[in-house]
């Protein structure tokens, strides 16, 4: 009875090691109430995003540094807007109310969010397309040798002042008229 009241106490024991190197034992919810508090506190200085960013959260720094993206509706009308390094095109265009819909939410299951980038000098600095984006693009509105995703348009310091161009239409399969709202 003895060795299993000690096993279950050694077993509510997690090794830690201090900042000198000393290996020692510390209670376990005393070892899961700190690895808690220090993910809240990283939840505080990282923001979420389901797009492929490099977030750099390391020392609880947020990533700030923006670029200057413009938009260009099917009217003509220009929208200058700062999008955060890492976040894509259709994320922002839908934080700054500009019409691109991006039914599929950014999981490369339409054509919704396709732009075409005004200057073939940033499209070249962009990285090529998978083979999953040039299928969606194939059923884009209005395709030119310049279109992209929005949703695979990653915000990075190559393409600050990059001009997207919004085509005149969309083809979206589930509901004409339907826009979604970003969550």
């Amino acid at each position: 009875m003895f060795f299993i009241s000690k096993l279950s106490q050694v077993g509510q024991m997690v090794k830690r090691f201090t900042t000198a190197g000393q290996l020692k034992y510390v209670n376990r919810s005393e070892h899961m109430r700190r690895s808690y508090s220090c993910y809240l506190q990283n939840l505080n200085h990282c923001p979420f995003s389901t797009t492929a960013a490099d977030n750099n959260c390391e020392d609880g720094n947020e990533q700030k540094e923006k670029i200057s993206v413009t938009f260009v509706d099917k009217d003509g009308d220009e929208m200058h807007i700062k999008v955060p390094i890492g976040m894509s095109m259709l994320e922002a265009a839908q934080e700054n109310d500009i019409e691109l819909e991006g039914a599929c939410e950014g999981s490369l299951a339409c054509s919704t969010c396709h732009v075409i980038v005004t200057d073939v000098n940033y499209y070249n600095k962009l990285e090529d397309p998978t083979d999953e984006e040039n299928d969606m693009l194939d059923l884009a509105f209005g395709l030119t040798e310049t279109s992209r995703l929005g949703c695979q348009v990653i915000a990075k310091h190559e393409l600050d002042g990059i001009c997207l161009a919004l085509p005149g239409a969309t083809r979206n399969f589930a509901v004409d008229g339907y826009v979604p709202k970003p969550h």
